[in-house]
């Protein structure tokens, strides 16, 4: 008996002792240099229909259910989604705009795990043709999920995604 109590000491012990080393927060972000002006990109970054032209997770089910509340490119606009295993059901809430520079959403996942990350997309204009955009997303890793970040890395997950959504953004742009 006192063998199981060891153990089972040992287990919360090594449970305790992750949660404590484990990661708070994440933060994902990628960036593209576009030959576009910021006139031309900005609608592409502010209103939640024209993000979904270039989503990767639009690509990974385009039969997706999608509804949009609010008025579009406007603080408290929410677009909802649900789709097949690969893109989940969520929704991303517009909190702020700084018009022609910055937009920031909440995002919400309903499935397949529930969580909240803050979302971000960055204009900057290089010259009067040539544009950067960042697209990023962050958050606090609550228990037990950031145990999980031990072992995972929110960047290989969806910096990926990242990266083919700002690449299908330029080709869109430069085309």
């Amino acid at each position: 008996m006192t063998t199981v109590i060891y153990i089972l000491a040992a287990i919360i012990v090594l449970i305790i002792f992750l949660a404590v080393i484990a990661p708070k927060t994440y933060d994902v972000s990628r960036s593209i240099e576009i030959n576009s002006s910021k006139e031309k990109i900005w609608p592409y970054l502010k209103f939640l229909e024209k993000q979904r032209e270039w989503s990767p997770w639009s690509k990974k089910d385009p039969d997706m259910n999608t509804k949009l509340t609010g008025t579009d490119g406007e603080v408290g606009a929410v677009s909802y989604w649900n789709g097949n295993k690969e893109v989940g059901e969520g929704e991303q809430e517009i909190t702020k705009i700084v018009e022609g520079e910055r937009a920031e959403g909440e995002l919400r996942f309903f499935k397949p795990m529930k969580s909240e990350s803050d979302c971000y997309l960055v204009l900057e204009e290089n010259t009067p043709e040539k544009s950067k955009v960042t697209w990023g997303f962050q958050g606090k890793s609550a228990f037990p999920f950031s145990i999980m970040l031990l072992f995972m890395s929110m960047d290989k997950m969806v910096g990926k995604d990242f990266e083919e959504g700002l690449q299908m953004l330029k080709t869109k742009m430069e085309s």
